[in-house]
């Protein structure tokens, strides 16, 4: 089979196209032939190992596992010992490790079948960003119908997720993004819609009980003055590592004087939360937005794309047919 490998840090086009062996699944696993798989910013921070905290954990001096990719939805192909949800030809989607490829190994508690109603590359632009966006907004955020949310950075691929979950929930949503996203993000459901260039959602005197920051643009005491009394703002995106120490530390000190809090999100795979998000792409209430399209020798091009910081929601990699 072909696969993207990253066998040493450094810019995506370090990155290679090989011809690997199959892999076979283990007990309590899936193997899958990928159909889609997305681009997340994870990958590229990956791929040149920065920040270098993260080397800690994927490898020193050159990444230990040299899979790239974790977004997916394709057709399961074989099934491994105790798995009971799944059988060959069943369309599903969610995460895996080394999604860019012609075939991946799931766990099968990180899989969920593909909604008929919704195609496999939006299927994959799915599971990372919008679970990012869904506990976010939920499990850290305390979103509740009524409140008064903003998502700085809407456009992107957790934010346009972000708006779109937060207007399930029942929220009132106060979008951020440049002038030539504004018409985008009014469409996914953002009741007011705020252009970068022209104002400062920290300056404009407007208060909101939740700000969910994908983009990590803004320093802590302006995200604080945008909060309401008890107002929370759950940061996703970091911005690089001094605003993201700057965030780790000043959010435990928030969390234990009360009144407004700031919190870091990393998100956790949880099938529950995959199940839920199933549900709202059947309801409709979760379209995927989807900028560019890439084929699987043309990743190098997808991430250094992303990595631009101007992609309007998702980046897809198409597997199925591979050039």
């Amino acid at each position: 089979m072909q696969a993207i490998v990253c066998e040493k840090y450094g810019p995506p086009e370090a990155l290679q196209l090989r011809e690997l062996e199959k892999p076979i699944p283990k007990e309590g696993e899936v193997l899958l032939r990928v159909h889609a798989a997305s681009v997340n910013p994870a990958d590229w921070h990956l791929i040149r190992g920065a920040p270098f905290l993260a080397r800690m954990s994927a490898g020193l001096l050159k990444p230990k596992d040299t899979r790239v990719g974790s977004d997916l939805a394709g057709r399961v192909e074989a099934v491994g010992g105790n798995v009971t949800q799944f059988q060959p030809g069943a369309e599903v989607f969610g995460l895996a490790s080394g999604s860019f490829a012609e075939y991946a190994i799931a766990p099968e508690v990180r899989l969920v079948p593909k909604p008929v109603n919704t195609s496999s590359e939006a299927a994959a632009a799915v599971p990372l960003a919008a679970l990012t966006a869904l506990q976010g907004l939920r499990d850290k955020g305390q979103i509740a119908p009524g409140k008064k949310v903003l998502i700085n950075g809407a456009s992107g691929g957790v934010g346009a997720f972000a708006v779109q979950i937060a207007k399930s929930f029942g929220a009132e949503v106060t979008g951020v993004c440049s002038t030539r996203n504004v018409d985008l993000v009014r469409s996914i459901g953002a009741d007011h819609v705020i252009d970068y260039t022209k104002e400062d959602f920290t300056r404009n005197g407007q208060r909101y009980d939740l700000i969910f920051d994908a983009v990590g643009n803004h320093s802590v005491s302006d995200r604080m003055r945008a909060l309401t009394p008890q107002g929370i703002c759950v940061v996703a995106g970091f911005g690089g590592m001094s605003r993201l120490i700057g965030v780790a530390l000043l959010g435990r000190l928030t969390s234990r004087k009360g009144g407004r809090r700031i919190s870091l999100m990393l998100m956790k795979p949880n099938h529950e939360d995959l199940i839920f998000l199933k549900g709202l792409l059947e309801a409709g209430k979760l379209v995927p937005v989807i900028d560019r399209r890439y084929t699987l020798n043309e990743v190098p091009q997808a991430i250094r794309y992303l990595e631009g910081g101007h992609a309007r929601g998702k980046v897809i990699i198409s597997v199925e047919n591979p050039s």
